[in-house]
């Protein structure tokens, strides 16, 4: 799990709204780009200005999709005249 923190409500309300439509979020943090799924947005009641502490479960990155083909089978029009 990747514990993110900030002050941004404009950032919080975007993990909110991925975390309620079931969507991955990603997080920039100094040189780490993480990308999952949020488990909680959690406001630090004790702090002023307000802070938000989010939790994010990271996914792994997607496999390349390969081809079915190597290549196409469908030959041009013209050679089927010739």
């Amino acid at each position: 799990m990747f514990t993110y923190e900030t002050a941004d409500q404009k950032e919080v309300r975007r993990f909110r709204i991925a975390q309620f439509n079931g969507r991955m979020a990603t997080v920039t943090a100094g040189e780490a780009t993480v990308t999952g799924f949020v488990r909680s947005v959690l406001e630090q009641e004790s702090s002023m200005p307000p802070r938000w502490i989010i939790t994010i479960i990271p996914t792994g990155p997607k496999e390349e999709l390969k081809p079915l083909r190597p290549s196409s089978r469908a030959r041009p029009f013209a050679e089927d005249y010739f």
